[in-house]
C-alpha cells in the first residue's frame, strides 16, 4: 500500500506496460466507486462506456487525479481516497445507490485503458 503525501492510498493490482498521462491529457478509463462498506455508487462498467476526462484539470474528484497521474496505460489500480481528496459536498446517486456523505472517504476500482494521442507514434 502506497501513502501519499495528501494522504491518498493505493495498491496497485496490475501495474502497466504503457507511458503515463501526462497533466491535461484527456484518459480513457474504467472505474468502480464504492463506498468503504463495498457498496457499489457509481461505476463506469455498467455503464458500457468508457469515461473520458482531462486528467489533472480538476474534471473529477482529487483523489482520482492524483491516483491516475501516477499510473500507466493498462494499469489497475485501487484507490482509498479520504474525504477531504473525494465528496466535499456529498454526493446523491441513482436511485438504489448509497448516498456518498459529505467528506467521507470513498474507494475507485480504476483501470487506465488508454490516453488519446499517447498511442501513436510521433512522426
Amino acid at each position: 500500500m502506497v501513502t501519499t503525501e495528501s494522504g491518498l492510498q493505493y495498491k496497485d493490482i496490475k501495474v502497466g506496460q504503457g507511458p503515463s498521462p501526462p497533466v491535461g491529457f484527456q484518459v480513457a478509463a474504467n472505474y468502480v466507486a464504492m463506498v468503504p462498506s463495498g457498496q457499489i455508487f457509481d461505476s463506469s462498467l455498467e455503464k458500457g462506456q468508457l469515461y473520458i476526462f482531462r486528467v489533472g484539470s480538476g474534471q473529477v474528484i482529487k483523489g482520482l487525479d492524483e491516483g491516475l497521474l501516477s499510473m500507466k496505460v493498462g494499469g489497475k489500480r485501487r484507490l482509498y481516497i479520504p474525504g477531504s481528496l473525494a465528496f466535499p459536498k456529498g454526493l446523491n446517486s441513482a436511485p438504489g445507490r448509497p448516498r456518498v456523505a459529505p467528506n467521507s472517504p470513498v474507494v475507485f476500482d480504476v483501470s487506465l485503458e488508454y490516453v488519446p494521442g499517447l498511442d501513436v507514434d510521433e512522426e
